[in-house]
């Protein structure tokens, strides 16, 4: 408690102070993250259903993008290949469902092409979000459109879960992966290439990811299948950072992982955390290897806990992140539960109008730490309990552009 209430008046000595988010910048804007996810998977954000009209999902964007520009954020990160399909005309993937109703059914206009262009009108960053291996959202593989990589190619896709991935272990699958997402990277004016925390799918209890055949056949190199896992990921990562700066050399490359690498008492370099899911062991993302190596240019751990919170504390890693950032290069964000404020079933932290606030006055301790991103879009608007205005008056009264990498 006292270290939640040394915060707390630190909060309101920088609030009183006049101060921005890192106390600097009286002078001329800061350079400082301020983003928010729009999640077009299952219409969780944008558009809010499917079926409407060109016009009635047009508004609605830019509805979203004058939400993020009036609360002095700068960054827009915008989902643009949910689920295996395309929010542009992709000459790799059908059009999303997610916009019609129906896969492979042309909207009638460029959605992040449009995206793009009135963010950039706004004064916004453009963060193109693409999801690498998810192919399904259910096990319902007949709605997939006759002519979807999936069907031409079955030895792709494997069922886990009740829903249907891409393969992570097939050269291939990784290689079409790349150039969907290249295909972007060369035609629009995104700023940056971003994922979130989805690489081999999360555990699913009594089930096992059916890839045996697949390491027997590409794995030859390796005696654990976690290892070959690992090794499969660390290669989407590394040949995609490249290639990307390859092909624009300016646009970025970014990835919001769930933010245990590994619990300590798995690893004594872990974090000081009990997680029942460590991305390193469960979804075979070596996310502190990608940084250190510099893969990628910036990471945004999903730091979705409440300061105090005993199994995953954010006062505990946040300096965790900070230490295996510092001296990379690299930029750090945190991905601030925006969605937890207020929610049903959330510790009583959550219930605080004032929670968001006191991590970002929390963060300012840590000199890596260089903004925040928050989940997701659709609750800047409705501003829970008051949290996103508090958090605004507090922490971003002056304007920001988001740091260089």
């Amino acid at each position: 408690m006292g270290a939640l209430s040394a915060v707390t008046v630190a909060g309101d000595a920088v609030a009183a102070a006049g101060a921005d988010g890192h106390g600097r910048g009286h002078g001329r804007p800061v350079r400082q993250m301020r983003g928010s996810w729009v999640a077009t998977v299952a219409n969780i954000d944008w558009p809010v259903q499917q079926g409407l009209s060109a016009a009635e999902q047009q508004r609605q964007l830019l509805a979203r993008l004058d939400e993020a520009a009036d609360r002095r954020l700068n960054t827009v990160v915008f989902q643009a290949r949910p689920t295996a399909d395309a929010m542009w005309p992709s000459p790799y993937e059908p059009w999303s469902e997610w916009l019609s109703g129906t896969q492979g059914e042309d909207p009638g206009w460029d959605p992040l092409g449009f995206a793009v262009r009135e963010a950039h009108r706004r004064g916004l960053e453009l963060h193109a979000w693409f999801n690498p291996y998810r192919v399904r959202n259910d096990a319902l593989a007949e709605k997939l459109v006759p002519e979807h990589p999936a069907n031409r190619h079955p030895e792709w896709i494997v069922p886990y879960g009740g829903k249907i991935y891409y393969n992570p272990g097939v050269p291939e699958v990784r290689r079409f992966t790349q150039r969907c997402i290249l295909d972007a990277v060369r035609r629009y004016d995104i700023d940056a290439v971003h994922f979130d925390d989805y690489f081999y799918p999360y555990p699913v209890a009594g089930e096992e990811f059916a890839d045996e055949e697949t390491f027997r056949r590409y794995g030859g190199g390796f005696a654990d299948k976690a290892d070959w896992r690992r090794n499969n990921i660390d290669l989407l990562i590394a040949e995609l950072g490249r290639a990307i700066k390859r092909t624009k050399r300016k646009v970025q490359f970014g990835v919001s992982p769930f933010a245990i690498w590994r619990n300590a008492d798995t690893d004594p370099e872990g974090s000081d955390t009990q997680a029942g899911v460590e991305t390193y062991d469960d979804l075979y993302a070596d996310t502190r290897t990608w940084v250190r190596e510099r893969w990628i240019d910036y990471v945004v751990p999903q730091v979705y806990w409440n300061i105090g919170f005993a199994v995953a504390d954010y006062a505990k890693l946040v300096p965790w992140w900070n230490d295996v950032v510092a001296g990379t290069g690299v930029n750090l964000y945190i991905g601030e539960a925006l969605y937890k404020v207020g929610a049903a079933g959330q510790p009583e932290a959550w219930f605080d109008p004032a929670e968001l606030s006191r991590h970002l006055t929390f963060c300012q301790g840590y000199p890596e730490v260089q903004g925040n991103m928050y989940f997701s879009a659709k609750l800047l608007p409705q501003d829970p309990l008051g949290a996103v205005s508090t958090l605004v008056a507090d922490h971003y009264r002056r304007p920001a552009r988001p740091p260089r990498c």
